[in-house]
């Protein structure tokens, strides 16, 4: 193997300073370019992609200086592969001597393999439904029995026959909020518990939402 250069020896502190900030799933390559077929002078955590120092390189020129996004020397965030198959998420930086040659290249793999688990419980535990309901709906059997216990105790132990229309109005919009009335039958229980007709319930219902829109 040839005399690795000064000039590419002072990169091997960062390459571990890089290794070390980001784990064992990230891996540190340096390449000297003068000996393209044996190009690797310099690696850690090799393990994730399987090659080893005195490898050559095999994607500098397809996926980085052909890359569009090549800007400043740098191709970042392309898809590579470990010998195994596990994908990698990579980033190339060249480098330069004090004359301004190309001399070697950075690169970083990182193992995105590792993080598929992770991603699938964070995809599982933030899915949710988003439903909207805008008219009564026909309920479960157990859902109308969860739907009256709710209807009695907002109503509480008070005599409804003691309500003024007013009290009775502030009940129906809380029901109202609650979507009590989005039950189908839940106009029909709320009119027997307040000891009014449906009529009337229909009736504070529309004052309720009238007032609502202008405010």
């Amino acid at each position: 193997m040839a005399k690795i250069k000064k000039e590419l020896k002072k990169y091997f502190p960062i390459a571990d300073l890089i290794g070390k900030t980001f784990g064992k799933n990230c891996e540190v390559v340096i390449h000297d370019l003068s000996h393209p077929q044996n190009s690797i002078v310099y690696m850690v955590n090799n393990h994730v992609s399987g090659k080893k120092v005195g490898d050559t390189f095999n994607i500098l020129i397809k996926q980085v200086l052909l890359s569009k996004k090549f800007d400043h020397d740098i191709t970042a965030n392309y898809k590579t592969y470990s010998k195994d198959g596990r994908p990698l998420k990579s980033s190339t930086v060249f480098l330069r001597n004090t004359k301004g040659e190309v001399i070697g290249a950075l690169c970083i793999n990182y193992d995105l393999e590792k993080m598929k688990d992770m991603k699938d419980f964070l995809d599982e535990f933030m899915e949710v439904r988003e439903e909207k309901i805008e008219e009564e709906v026909e309920p479960l059997e157990n859902v109308m029995d969860i739907a009256e216990d709710l209807i009695n105790k907002i109503i509480g132990n008070v005599n409804v026959h003691d309500l003024k229309r007013k009290e009775k109005i502030a009940l129906i919009e809380f029901m109202d909020q609650k979507g009590i009335f989005l039950i189908k039958g839940g106009i029909d229980q709320v009119a027997e518990k307040l000891n009014i007709s449906n009529v009337t319930v229909y009736s504070y219902l529309d004052e309720v939402r009238k007032n609502k829109k202008e405010c």
